[in-house]
């Protein structure tokens, strides 16, 4: 309920000005889609998805998620490859896989801190 609230009043506040790029991963995929679903009714221009922490999920099971939710939700995603906080991580294979089967998959946040990483997944996704 406050995610809800604190997503819808950025979006009122931001006017247009600027776009808003609302988080709602979840280690649920439902949830994260009702969130998503949630952030575009009220405005917000983008959705930031978490890489599932805590359940630790392979790399088929972040795809599945991932794909999952980009395939019930008309918002553009952005990944957040976070895995200092999640304790996984997505690889740059996954990250393609997702990019070219998923139209509304437009960018990835990567806090891994590998510039490999990053060029490897720039490579895989023929965007380099």
């Amino acid at each position: 309920e406050e995610h809800e609230h604190v997503i819808e009043l950025v979006v009122k506040m931001a006017k247009g000005r600027v776009p808003v790029i609302a988080g709602t991963g979840s280690n649920s995929t439902d949830e994260a889609i009702r969130l998503t679903r949630f952030a575009s009714k009220v405005g917000a221009d983008g959705s930031l998805l978490v890489v599932p922490y805590y359940n630790k999920p392979t790399q088929d099971g972040l795809f599945r998620h991932f794909a999952g939710i980009a395939k019930k939700v008309d918002i553009p995603i952005i990944l957040y490859n976070v895995p200092g906080r999640t304790g996984v991580s997505l690889s740059p294979q996954t990250t393609a896989k997702l990019a070219k089967s998923c139209s509304n998959i437009v960018g990835i946040k990567d806090a891994t801190g590998s510039v490999q990483n990053a060029s490897k997944t720039l490579h895989l996704t023929g965007l380099d």
